[in-house]
Formats: C-alpha cells, structure tokens, sequence
C-alpha cells in the first residue's frame, strides 16, 4: 500500500538518532593537517567526515568534559547546589599542581563554589580546578579516576580511558570518533552548559569573595580568557573545549550551530609546534564551514500511520509504529518539502511477535528518497482459529492466482 503525503517540517527537538540518509557520505570533505578528527550531526549521530577516526590520541584538556560531566551527574544525584561554597584541599592549590599546570590559581585561605571550579575548568582550563572538583566527588583523585573510567565503559567508549582528570597525562587516551560520540551524549545531557560555561567569554579569579576578609583591598583577581578562540571568530560556535599536551598536540572540541543545524566537531593532534593552535583552529573553521555548506538537519513530525491487513490472524488489521525517531541528516538544499510513502511486506501473516518488522516508511523529496524508517508492530499479534486461518489461506490462494493485491 502506497500514500504520498506533504509532511508539515517543524524544527524541534525530538529524541536522537544516528541515521544515514543514501548516499550522504559520497561528497569528499576538507584536507586537514591535523592527525584526527571527526565530525557528525549532533540531533541525528550521522558522521559526516572521518580522518583516523579510531587512531588513539591523549586529549589532553579535553579530559576536562568528561570531568565536568561527572562532577554535574553527581551533583545532581546528591542534590547539591552548585553554589555550595567549599574550601580548596591543599592537593588542589595552583602551587602544588605539576609544571606547565594551566591553572585556576587555587590557594591556601580560599573558598570557591563548585561554579566556579567548573568555569575553572572550561574557561583557563585550571588543572587545579581538576584536582579540587575530584576530591569533592570522591574520597581521592584516583577514586574520581575510576568513576571516570567507569562512565567511559558504561557509555561503550571501548578505547577511551583516564589515568587523572586534568589531561596533563599523556596516558590518557581516546579517539577522534569516541569523544565525538561523548561529546554528543554531554550535550544531550548538559545543554545548559553551552551558556553557562563553554561560550563564557572570560573568568576572574580569586574575587573578594573567595580570599579572607584581610585581602579583600587585595585579591590578586586574574582575569582569563576562552582558550577556544573560534567563539569569536567564527559565526554559531558555543563550545566546548581546547587542550594541549606535547604528547599529543593541540586538540579540540567543537559545536556549532546555524539555522537549527547543530554539529560537532572534535580534532585532534594539530602539530606540537610553532602556530600549532592556528593550524588546529584553521582545520575547526573548515571542517564546519564545508558542514553547513553541505548539510542540514530536518526533523519531519510523521503524522498517522494506517494499521495494515494481518492475515490469518485473529485480528484483522495489524497496528504500526515508526521503529526510529524521524529527524535525519540531508545534503543543503533537499527535503524542502517531503513525501511519504509506506512498503508493506505482504501477505502480513500472523502469528507476529511485538515489534516485528513489518515494512518501511519511506521519505522522499523532488529528487528522490532521503530516509527510511523500519515499521514495526505495536504488540503481538496471535494465529486466529482454524477457519479463519483456512478461509485466509484460501482467499490468499487465489489473490497469489489471480496477481491480485
């Protein structure tokens, strides 16, 4: 059975998923100098572009999202506020972190709210800030590690692992495809952080309310800026987060969004040299440029699907549902207007278990098919009794005969 129907487009947000319309992948993407990177669809998962995708590199920095993400998980799992007031251990003091530490500048006498330890990590990209939010959440660095590895593996993030949570660590290790996927998941989860943290032009720290009242005329404030320097100069970008280590080069973490389009792009390994960071920068702006030149998200709103002829069934008709969430990713310039149409395995014989793929909803535009949905069945769907399944067997007897549908 077949029936076009005009899907109204309404860009909203609907549940993720990671479908590939046919043929997306065929246009070929920009050079990079940088060794990795990856670059998907945030609403859909669809990656777009993949230069060593699975080559394992430190992110260096970039461990900072992972360790923001668990700091908010349990925070909120604790109901504590992130405005609660605490006094930096001693581990976490800027003094004591190792050379080279970007940092924070934590010291002896402070208090500072997990706020503030957490635009300490996006914005200077403290390694302070690092230490000080571990030892809130866990009784050691090495216990805030674990929690890390285990959100890692929970997540089926199978080659990224954790040895500290700043990234200064050259054993730390992912890949461009992994921490593409987690960075989706961190802004599924934590959209808030966008305004919040990432976009934050510029951190000041110690103020007069973090030193003791006898250094309130002197607080040494320092003032920061966003290392990701794309927030200026380049049109939609929100985040997320740079780094740095010898080991691995310069890294990053990027989002962007345009027009209801969202994509994430993460690259890794920009040469450890001269201009390195301009090197890695240059790759961000051209691997989202050719994005939005060449892509969008559309999220169709399906409307009613027909239920279906079951035979041999004790019932006659057979209820569908779409067996994916609708949005998907297309080239610019298609699924302005779309069609859809239903292909039905037929005969639909019963007995069919819930769930069972039944046929496929189809999305269309003038110049062809865009994006396929599986249909499966609402519930189970029992054999009917003796008669019916052999006055079913007949009449499909001689429909099969007769070449009728």
């Amino acid at each position: 059975m077949l029936f076009p129907l005009v899907l109204v487009l309404l860009f909203i947000a609907l549940p993720l998923s990671a479908q590939t319309a046919p043929g997306l992948l065929d246009l070929e993407g920009p050079a990079l100098v940088s060794r990795a990177a990856v670059l998907m669809d945030a609403e859909t998962g669809t990656v777009l572009y993949a230069k060593n995708p699975d080559e394992k590199i430190p992110p260096a920095s970039l461990t900072k999202l992972m360790t923001i993400h668990i700091a908010l998980k349990e925070a909120a799992a604790a109901g504590l506020s992130l405005d609660k007031s605490i006094t930096p251990p001693r581990e976490s003091w800027a003094i004591n972190q190792p050379y080279r530490s970007s940092l924070m500048f934590l010291a002896a006498g402070q208090t500072v709210s997990l706020r503030e330890l957490l635009l300490g990590l996006a914005i200077p990209s403290g390694n302070d800030a690092a230490v000080a939010v571990a030892l809130q959440f866990a009784p050691s660095v090495a216990g805030f590690t674990e929690l890390m590895n285990r959100e890692a593996r929970r997540l089926g993030l199978i080659a990224t692992r954790f040895v500290e949570p700043s990234g200064i660590s050259e054993d730390n290790m992912t890949t461009a495809m992994e921490f593409a996927r987690f960075c989706r998941i961190y802004l599924q989860q934590h959209p808030e952080t966008l305004a919040e943290l990432h976009s934050v032009p510029e951190f000041a720290y110690p103020k007069i309310s973090n030193v003791a009242e006898a250094y309130h005329d002197r607080p040494g404030t320092i003032i920061q800026t966003n290392h990701n320097t794309l927030l200026k100069s380049f049109a939609g970008v929100d985040g997320l987060k740079t780094g740095y280590i010898d080991e691995a080069g310069y890294n990053i973490a990027l989002t962007a969004e345009r027009q209801d389009t969202r994509f994430i792009a993460v690259i890794l390994g920009a040469p450890a040299a001269w201009r390195g960071d301009r090197i890695r920068d240059e790759d961000g702006q051209k691997l989202l440029s050719w994005a939005f030149e060449n892509f969008r998200t559309i999220r169709p709103i399906l409307g009613h699907i027909d239920s279906v002829r079951l035979w041999k069934g004790k019932a006659k008709f057979a209820e569908l549902r779409a067996g994916e969430a609708p949005e998907f990713t297309a080239p610019a310039g298609r699924g302005a207007k779309l069609w859809l149409s239903t292909e039905i395995s037929d005969p639909l014989i019963a007995p069919l278990p819930v769930h069972y793929k039944a046929g496929d909803l189809i999305l269309s535009d003038e110049q062809g098919e865009l994006r396929r949905i599986p249909l499966l069945t609402v519930k189970g769907y029992e054999q009917g009794n003796f008669f019916k399944r052999g006055w079913d067997s007949l009449r499909l007897f001689f429909r099969k005969l007769f070449h009728k549908k």
